[in-house]
């Protein structure tokens, strides 16, 4: 089962995207986007960028957890993950994001 993009509306009225590995699982989400042809561009700059290594930074966040995004080219964060008990996992999560964002379909909750 191929990766897919959730498009969906946050209670404060923002467009979010989330990106579901194959399996189901959560690999990567937004930020909050004013409107939704903006949150849209944003998947089309994760599925532009995700194949490319150097667009990825992995590192501790305060909570000893591990993290990475995925930049743009512009150098803004285009998607963030979910926290990971290592760095190692952390890494393989960007390889998630490799193997299912270039033929991801979005499902579009907005209504």
């Amino acid at each position: 089962m191929a990766g897919k993009f959730e498009l969906y509306e946050d209670k404060g009225g923002e467009y979010r995207f989330r990106l579901k590995a194959g399996n189901g699982e959560n690999v990567g989400a937004s930020e909050g986007y004013k409107a939704k042809a903006s949150a849209l561009n944003g998947i089309e700059s994760v599925k532009k960028n995700a194949a490319d290594n150097d667009r990825y930074s992995v590192f501790e966040g305060k909570n000893d957890k591990w993290y990475f995004n995925l930049k743009a080219g512009n150098h803004e964060v285009i998607l963030t993950s979910q926290g990971y008990s290592s760095k190692s996992a952390a890494e393989e999560g960007t390889a998630a994001v490799q193997r299912a964002a270039a033929d991801a379909s979005t499902d579009d909750q907005t209504g």
